[in-house]
């Protein structure tokens, strides 16, 4: 299985795991589809987190908001507690770079990549998130024998100063410095335990 993770060169990481561990393989691979659908549907992510401190909403390409498995190329709308960008109109927008999946005998692993972009409403081409373009979220479910896992893998994460809106530099470096830290820490670890929860979010 090749490395899905992007390396990481500068700014914060994050690595966040939750597994659960089956009776037989075959069980397994029924709960891969399950936690693998858990992933995909970014419109439930609010009812699997028992954190929810952030929103997510799926958008298409050019930013139209959809209710559907996520594909490579949508975007995620971010609402995040406290102000917004001026440049996101109010949000962090990332972008989905891709997702794959690879199924053998042995494990079956699907991650999708996302990393901070401009908001696809409008025409400025300035990052509307608080990390910049450098920054990459990575998620991946995994089956491997008896496990499920989810995971979340941060690389790379460094504030978004580059904007010529100043609200916005000061906004940037403020929610960027307090991810850095790990206050983005309990959303992921909350986001990766639901993916693989066993009895029905609520």
């Amino acid at each position: 299985m090749k490395n899905q993770i992007p390396q990481q060169q500068e700014g914060g990481q994050t690595d966040t795991t939750a597994k659960t561990e089956f009776s037989s393989p075959e069980e397994a691979k029924a709960f891969y589809q399950i936690a693998k659908n858990r992933l995909l549907n970014v419109s439930c992510w609010a009812e699997i987190c028992k954190v929810p401190l952030s929103t997510f909403t799926l958008t298409d390409p050019e930013g139209h908001e959809v209710i559907r498995e996520v594909e490579a190329d949508d975007y995620l709308k971010i609402n995040i507690p406290g102000p917004g960008t001026h440049t996101g109109d109010g949000f962090d927008w990332v972008r989905i770079e891709k997702i794959e999946e690879e199924i053998t005998p042995l494990f079956s692993v699907i991650t999708m990549q996302a990393r901070p972009a401009a908001n696809p409403t409008q025409q400025d081409p300035e990052i509307a998130h608080f990390f910049n373009q450098q920054a990459t979220s990575t998620f991946l479910v995994k089956q491997s024998g008896n496990t499920v896992y989810a995971e979340e893998h941060g690389r790379n994460e460094v504030p978004n100063t580059d904007t010529s809106n100043i609200t916005d530099k000061i906004r940037n470096t403020l929610v960027g410095w307090t991810a850095k830290i790990g206050l983005s820490y309990p959303q992921w670890k909350s986001l990766v335990k639901g993916i693989v929860e066993t009895t029905p979010a609520r």
